[in-house]
């Protein structure tokens, strides 16, 4: 099996990375193509990634092609990729908001899975969702779950309107927790805390949550009970986020990032 990236940008270099390191792929069936031949370069000192500018070099050998690049470069490249695309390949794009059907016609291909990454899948702590058309077997959604595995952890989901709904919620939202991070961090700096300081006590808080989180079956507001004593600190903070309405804002924030989603399948 070969897979090909196109596109070296964030998230199309943390497929390829991990894709290397997870040894999936044999020695030398991982093909990655970018624009940029600073990039390029960069990319050859790189072992066991075959580099390319030119699609034409690489996208035929292909059997699994994943589309890391923005989504306002999608009609461009899909009028470059559809006269080289054959009917067997299958393509995984991770572009927010291109629909499986605007790709099918695009390409002039069927097999299509859409993935809705983030960023954490750059150290391996990342959460893909993912759906596919009704002409991808088994077979290949089980090697394409493995693919995406790489990364972390993948969530197969019924619907691409799911996938829009998981773009509000895993895909934009490591940037909610470190908007949240930011924020305790100047606050800390405010109480006379150095940068480094800052970052330990905000860091390492965040860290350690997310640890009892994860390995308990406790809810988040189980968690808050325990540490929220009536009158003490913790309950103070609670109640002045509740008192401003912290928890509505979160959540109109995450729709936010839902419609957006949906708008960019309606554009595209």
């Amino acid at each position: 099996m070969k897979v090909l990236v196109i596109g070296a940008g964030n998230m199309g270099l943390a497929y390829a990375k991990a894709l290397v390191k997870s040894e999936f792929l044999s020695n030398h069936n991982l093909m990655i193509s970018d624009t940029s031949p600073e990039k390029t370069e960069e990319l050859k000192k790189i072992s066991r990634f075959d580099v390319f500018t030119n699609l034409a070099d690489c996208l035929p050998k292909a059997d699994i092609i994943f589309i890391a690049v923005k989504p306002f470069h999608s009609d461009e490249l899909f009028a470059e990729l559809k006269p080289m695309m054959s009917p067997d390949q299958i393509v995984i794009s991770i572009m927010a908001g291109v629909t499986i059907q605007s790709m099918q016609d695009g390409l002039g291909i069927t097999k299509v899975v859409r993935a809705m990454p983030n960023l954490p899948a750059q150290v391996g702590k990342g959460l893909t969702s993912f759906t596919a058309s009704n002409e991808v077997s088994r077979l290949e959604l089980s090697t394409v779950e493995n693919l995406l595995d790489t990364t972390g952890r993948s969530v197969r989901l019924d619907t691409e309107n799911d996938i829009d709904a998981s773009t509000g919620i895993s895909g934009s939202g490591p940037a909610y927790v470190f908007y949240f991070m930011h924020s305790m961090m100047e606050a800390a700096r405010k109480m006379g805390f150095s940068a480094h300081d800052s970052k330990v006590l905000v860091g390492t808080t965040f860290e350690g949550a997310v640890e009892l989180f994860n390995k308990s079956d406790l809810s988040p507001e189980g968690w808050m009970k325990r540490v929220a004593s009536k009158g003490g600190t913790t309950r103070a903070a609670l109640d002045s986020m509740e008192d401003n309405n912290i928890k509505q804002l979160i959540e109109d924030a995450a729709y936010a990032a839902f419609n957006r989603a949906v708008e960019l399948g309606k554009e595209s």
